[in-house]
């Protein structure tokens, strides 16, 4: 049967949680792997896999889980090998990949960030920065709206005013809370927020870094900020390189 990989931890960790009610209805036990130092947290995989919102979160239950009792590297949601075997072959493989990662990422929790402009606001902003366009947009009002060119002409100039203030904006909450993290990754352009970025941060300093976050929000009031935290790292596990043959291609690596 398939294996379904939930992450990998240190053969050292204090609580993992093995028997725990894992994916599947009913629930698959949680088992432990282990080779040398590491240890994967496993169970057998529903042949129907879906991202079903039960089964999303019992993956984020067993990492919560082991997340508590130590450092774990989580793997995304829908990571599967071939077999258990496959599974220790890629531990021996990547033995020491994973214990640097391990080391890397103790004592530390991710935090999502995402921020969107609240449109009143930052067109009021907009116009308060621009004379330009603040007169065009007045003179567009005296003249009833203006023809449909100058509508046109007007909404162009008003969008690019906006997706330069989204620019900088994200520009700005990088700013704002990188100081306060120990490592930032960015999400790619087109998710639909002028900012998506998950950051890397000391357990220990994290009212620092929510702190940061209520600091920006007071600071700018057009912003809308989400933030999803404490979570564990999936932004920052680097599964290492994969072999080209390798019979667990997908571990680290959701399908």
């Amino acid at each position: 049967m398939t294996t379904y990989i939930y992450g990998i931890a240190a053969t050292t960790h204090p609580a993992l949680p093995e028997g725990m009610g894992g994916i599947g209805e009913p629930a698959h036990k949680v088992r432990v792997l282990r080779h040398g130092d590491l240890a994967a947290l496993v169970s057998d995989s529903p042949e129907d896999l879906r991202p079903k919102r039960r089964d999303l979160l019992a993956h984020q239950s067993v990492l919560d889980e082991a997340g508590a009792g130590g450092p774990v590297l989580p793997m995304r949601f829908g990571s599967l090998a071939q077999d258990d075997d496959a599974v220790v072959a890629v531990l021996a493989d990547r033995a020491g990949h994973y214990a640097e990662r391990l080391r890397a990422l103790e004592g530390k929790a991710e935090y999502n960030v995402k921020a969107a402009h609240d449109e009143q606001a930052v067109l009021h902003h907009v116009l308060a920065e621009n004379p330009e366009l603040r007169a065009l947009v007045e003179a567009n009002q005296r003249a009833g709206g203006g023809s449909y060119e100058q509508k046109l002409y007007l909404g162009e100039q008003v969008t690019a005013a906006v997706r330069a203030r989204e620019a900088s904006d994200g520009a700005e909450v990088l700013r704002a809370l990188e100081p306060c993290a120990d490592s930032v990754s960015v999400a790619p352009e087109g998710t639909g927020w002028l900012a998506n970025v998950s950051f890397l941060v000391n357990r220990e300093s994290a009212d620092g870094f929510v702190a940061a976050v209520e600091e920006l929000r007071r600071e700018q009031p057009h912003l809308e900020l989400r933030v999803h935290g404490p979570l564990p790292p999936y932004s920052f596990v680097d599964p290492g390189p994969a072999r080209p043959a390798d019979d667990a291609a997908s571990v680290g690596r959701g399908r």
